[in-house]
């Protein structure tokens, strides 16, 4: 089974060209792609970031397997599974099964996930050690971030960009150390869009919060 899906996933790591004296694969380059599709989407706060972004997780699964990041391969898969339910969420997960609007997170909201972040953390740290991770601690820490904004986004609260640009700013040095220049790249300019992505949520929601005040 595992010969079979070796096999399979071959294709995607055939090298396309080189980035300064680095191959970039299949991979890389459709991760690349559906990356930065992705994010714009989010930032546009259109539900198609779900099905792209699931194409998304698939490629960069294949591609951090090969580099041996195993929490960022066992990332995706958990993104697959999120992007799934959230794509749910956003259609009919308000109270009266319509789309979501653009909301805040309470403080204790975010205290709690402050909590999640570092027990993730805690917990995969020595875990990874355990697999021989190539970068145990920032693996385990930008993976507990990623999944902690993940559940904001799909929830569509306005501070899941904080934690993005958080996981963003680790990513990129991460990624230049492994040798994934494109991917790195990739994290660049996703910093740009998550940044984009929080004004404009923050317009959206201020727009929200006056159509209540409004009805009100």
């Amino acid at each position: 089974m595992i010969d079979w899906l070796a096999g399979a996933v071959a294709p995607l790591n055939a090298v396309v060209f080189t980035v300064w004296g680095d191959p970039v694969s299949w991979a890389e380059l459709l991760g690349f792609l559906t990356g930065g599709a992705c994010v714009a989407l989010t930032v546009r706060r259109s539900v198609a970031n779900f099905p792209v972004g699931i194409a998304n997780s698939a490629f960069f699964l294949v591609l951090f397997a090969s580099a041996q990041l195993w929490a960022d391969s066992g990332l995706q898969v958990v993104y697959i599974a999120l992007g799934f339910i959230g794509w749910w969420q956003w259609l009919y997960g308000n109270t009266n099964r319509t789309p979501l609007p653009v909301r805040a997170a309470s403080r204790q909201h975010l205290v709690w996930c402050v909590v999640a972040l570092c027990a993730g953390t805690a917990l995969l740290y020595p875990l990874l050690l355990w697999a021989h991770d190539s970068a145990p601690f920032l693996d385990a820490l930008t993976t507990s971030l990623s999944l902690v904004a993940q559940w904001l986004l799909n929830g569509k609260w306005l501070e899941s960009w904080y934690f993005w640009i958080a996981a963003d700013c680790i990513y990129v040095p991460l990624y230049f150390s492994r040798g994934l220049n494109l991917t790195a790249v990739v994290y660049m300019l996703f910093l740009g869009l998550c940044v984009a992505g929080w004004r404009a949520w923050r317009r959206e929601l201020a727009v929200e919060n006056e159509k209540v005040g409004i009805a009100a």
